[in-house]
């Protein structure tokens, strides 16, 4: 079984950044992709953003070119640099990670709220 562990998320202000990270308790590239999601209240999950194995990285038209997705390879982690967040940016944010192409591990997510 796979372990994912999410850290980094708190309470910031608008406008302001944080750096979701995710540890992999198995080697971050032996997965096909690995990806960010998040909830918020009274909302379905949604794809935040992507890194797929030789295809690059995908956002959501909401966050892009505010958020960048990136993986560690010494520490084996994928991170999610947020900036310019909003209060519509508040969730839950979880980590999951693909054998074939839909996720098949979560992590228990980290809460990240936006608010003045």
């Amino acid at each position: 079984q796979v372990e994912l562990v999410e850290t980094g998320g708190g309470l910031v202000q608008p406008g302001e950044s944080l750096r979701l990270s995710c540890a992999a308790s198995r080697n971050i590239f032996s997965f096909a992709n690995m990806a960010w999601y998040r909830q918020a209240a009274g909302k379905q999950r949604e794809l935040v953003a992507k890194i797929t194995r030789g295809a690059g990285t995908q956002y959501s038209d909401s966050v892009k070119g505010r958020f960048t997705v990136s993986v560690d390879n010494e520490k084996n982690t994928v991170n999610l640099e947020m900036h310019s967040l909003k209060p519509e940016d508040t969730a839950n944010y979880y980590c999951s990670a693909a054998d074939f192409k839909d996720p098949n591990f979560w992590g228990r997510g980290t809460l990240v709220a936006v608010s003045s």
